[in-house]
């Protein structure tokens, strides 16, 4: 009898650690919450070429578009993050936007190449994040996009985005 209310015991301690863990794991992400608002909350993205019109959403996983490029032809697209509304998230520029870059992997560079940009302000007239794509041979490839903020993803895309070469 006296081994069960020590086993009582052990279960009764066991519960009470796991209570303040708890507490504390909450604590933290209300401490982290707070940090939080420094890094994009995207829901998607889109892809927009030269003249503003969308070419490849993604949107809590539902895709619209394609990306289809000629071998040999170069493909600049601008990438703007959306909400859970679809609405484009607007960044400050008084931010420090040089935290936050694209990242691009998953993809058959022999098929094309698909690397990330930066345009800093006056540049070409543009502003922002932009993706070009470079038709190497034909066929098909994918690619996973990740928008990183101090070394960590704020975004990842839920599907691996498709490029066609013709």
């Amino acid at each position: 009898m006296k081994n069960l209310s020590m086993h009582g015991y052990a279960i009764y301690g066991i519960h009470a650690l796991f209570c303040l863990l708890l507490v504390f794991n909450f604590a933290c992400e209300d401490d982290n919450h707070d940090h939080d608002e420094e890094h994009t909350d995207a829901d998607g993205f889109v892809f927009e070429n030269e003249s503003g019109t969308a070419v490849y959403t993604e949107l809590e996983g539902e895709v619209t578009g394609s990306i289809t490029i000629s071998v040999g032809d170069t493909l600049e697209l601008s990438v703007h993050f959306l909400d859970h509304e679809g609405n484009e998230i607007e960044h400050d520029d008084d931010d420090d936007d040089e935290e936050e870059e694209l990242s691009i992997s998953e993809n058959d560079s022999n098929i094309a190449i698909i690397e990330s940009e930066v345009h800093e302000e006056g540049e070409e007239d543009h502003h922002g994040m932009a993706i070009h794509i470079v038709g190497v041979s034909s066929g098909s490839t994918s690619f996973k996009l990740q928008l990183m903020h101090d070394g960590h993803a704020d975004y990842t895309s839920t599907n691996n985005i498709p490029v066609v070469v013709n």
